[in-house]
C-alpha cells in the first residue's frame, strides 16, 4: 500500500439559496492515504421542507464536476452515479464519503443546498 497522501479542501456553493438559508463546511482540509476512505461534512440551515444537497469537485485541470445529489426532509430521492461515493444527510448536515482513495481524488470539494 502506498504511503502517498492526498488532500481535499472544500467550501460551499450557493445555487438556490434564499434569505435565511445557509450551508458551510465543517473544517477546511481532509487528508487520507490511497485505498482508505475520507468523509467531508457540511452543515446547513433552511426553513424549506423540500431540499436537495449537492456535492461537486474541482481539480486544477478540469471544470467543476458533479458528484451526487441527495434529497432531505420531505424529499427522499438521490442520484449517486459512482459507487465510490456515499452521502448521509440529516435535517442539518450532509456528508460525502469517498472510498478507495486515489491521488486523482485530490481536489477542492463543494457542498451546495438547493431549496424548492
Amino acid at each position: 500500500l502506498s504511503s502517498r497522501r492526498l488532500m481535499a479542501s472544500f467550501s460551499p456553493l450557493f445555487p438556490g439559496l434564499i434569505a435565511g438559508d445557509t450551508i458551510s463546511p465543517v473544517g477546511d482540509k481532509v487528508s487520507g492515504r490511497e485505498g482508505e476512505s475520507v468523509t467531508l461534512r457540511c452543515q446547513y440551515q433552511t426553513t424549506d421542507s423540500y431540499i436537495y444537497l449537492y456535492w461537486y469537485r474541482h481539480s486544477d485541470l478540469q471544470a467543476p464536476q458533479f458528484i451526487l445529489w441527495k434529497g432531505e426532509k420531505g424529499e427522499t430521492r438521490q442520484y449517486i452515479p459512482d459507487n465510490r461515493y456515499e452521502s448521509k444527510t440529516t435535517g442539518s448536515s450532509t456528508e460525502l464519503t469517498i472510498r478507495k482513495l486515489t491521488l486523482a481524488d485530490t481536489a477542492l470539494y463543494y457542498c451546495a443546498l438547493e431549496t424548492q
